[in-house]
């Protein structure tokens, strides 16, 4: 069953920034389709073995984690969860342009646009 969380606890297993909840909250804002969330994952492929995940999920299934910060609503499947384990999920602006980031302590090794990781 999913887990929610008030806007000012942690989510056990990762970290999302204010950043990135602000971020998430304002895209949500932005669809017609209200009830949307955002679902990381973690699937394999990439250049370094996994990649992660990035898309508008509706539904939160019987193994997803549902957490929740500053009105933004964030979905994990608990495989993905235990690849992600002690992450920060952060949205970043630089001169190059803007990106979510994850930040990740058990990649071993990740790919120059840090999409994929290897363990």
């Amino acid at each position: 069953m999913a887990q929610a969380l008030t806007p000012t606890q942690q989510a056990p297993g990762i970290t999302l920034s204010e950043s990135a909840a602000g971020r998430i909250a304002w895209l949500m804002s932005q669809e017609e389709h209200k009830g949307l969330m955002l679902r990381i994952s973690v699937s394999g492929g990439g250049c370094s073995g996994f990649q992660y995940g990035f898309a508008f999920d509706d539904t939160v299934g019987d193994d997803d984690r549902l957490f929740e910060r500053g009105g933004a609503k964030v979905v994990i499947d608990e495989t993905s969860l235990g690849l992600l384990d002690g992450a920060e999920i952060d949205y970043v602006e630089d001169l190059v342009g803007a990106s979510f980031q994850i930040k990740n302590p058990n990649a071993k090794s990740s790919c120059g646009c840090g999409n994929s990781f290897a363990v």
